[in-house]
């Protein structure tokens, strides 16, 4: 299955379970899709796993709600039922992993909606020593 994979580089990343990283997924997905525009959710819904797309799909799809960086990362620790530390380390597992699978250039315009601390979770941070 497609989402294995996916959940399991989430966990290898952000240093979790694979039961909370699936949560983590669900969570970051759900509150990416609140937060950008329907049309750019059904765009990256497209490239990801049968079974993530739900995750993506929008109740209402015309305008996203605005929100910052805080209010990001509350909603994604609520949902996934985590500290707000780990909640921040699994968002940007998700939105690294999200990356890799969706390609620069649907990426690109999804991240452009966003707020830049969110945009910055995206990027791969190097290993210290």
């Amino acid at each position: 299955m497609a989402e294995l994979g996916f959940f399991e580089k989430v966990a290898a990343r952000a240093g979790v379970s694979a039961q909370t990283a699936q949560s983590l997924t669900e969570a970051t997905l759900r509150t990416l899709a609140e937060r950008i525009s329907g049309g750019q959710a059904a765009d990256l819904a497209d490239h990801v796993a049968h079974e993530l797309r739900p995750l993506l799909a929008r109740a209402r799809p015309e305008e996203p709600e605005v929100f910052a960086y805080d209010e990001f990362l509350r909603r994604v620790a609520d949902r996934a039922g985590v500290e707000e530390a780990v909640a921040e380390r699994g968002a940007g597992a998700v939105l690294q992993t999200l990356h890799r699978v969706v390609g620069p250039d649907e990426f690109q315009d999804a991240m452009a909606q966003l707020p830049t601390e969110v945009q910055a979770l995206a990027q791969p941070v190097p290993h210290g020593p």
